[in-house]
């Protein structure tokens, strides 16, 4: 979905666009005057120390075209739990359902009622199926996309987990991303 045409008006449905992405790095580079992908590597890669992620393409890529690796990925869900490159009033804000009780599609996983993300990031709440595990609390947030790889942050078990494939998201996820969280959280809680 990459149209500059809204397609409902807020708060009416619940749909994933890598455009919304685009929206907002265009707005953080209108109103900061710093080229998008600085501005990112300023206020997060490098204070997190996050040395080998990228984003290339501009505000255009902003919902796609990261490159990161699991070191620096450990570093970003690291600061997903305890937040040191935004304030906490805007962290609670993004970990908190927007627009609570609209129903919508989870690529991948289909129908969800309710459909809760906060900003930027999918709330779990009570949602079947689902690609965390059945031990992630339903506070759990997160995000997963097309190249195949996730990180969520559970606040309940003060874990997080970064998971990168070398494979597009597909079917083949559904079974092992849910076990790889339930494994995960098996072993530290």
């Amino acid at each position: 979905m990459h149209s500059a045409k809204p397609l409902a008006r807020p708060g009416a449905r619940r749909m994933y666009s890598n455009y919304g992405f685009t929206v907002l790095a265009e707005a953080v580079q209108r109103e900061s005057g710093i080229e998008f992908a600085g501005y990112l590597t300023e206020a997060v890669f490098e204070p997190l120390g996050m040395a080998t992620t990228r984003l290339d393409g501009g505000t255009a890529a902003a919902g796609f075209g990261a490159t990161s690796t699991v070191a620096d990925l450990a570093l970003f869900a690291g600061d997903l739990l305890r937040p040191q490159t935004v304030s906490g009033q805007m962290h609670d804000e993004a970990i908190t359902v927007q627009f609570p009780g609209l129903d919508g599609v989870l690529p991948g996983y289909g129908v969800q009622r309710p459909n809760d993300w906060g900003l930027g990031f999918e709330i779990r709440d009570a949602k079947s199926p689902h690609w965390t595990g059945t031990r992630n609390s339903a506070r759990t947030y997160g995000h997963f996309g097309q190249a195949g790889g996730f990180i969520w942050a559970d606040p309940e078990a003060d874990l997080a987990l970064v998971v990168l494939t070398d494979r597009d998201f597909g079917e083949w996820a559904r079974g092992p991303w849910p076990a790889i969280s339930d494994s995960v959280l098996a072993e530290y809680i």
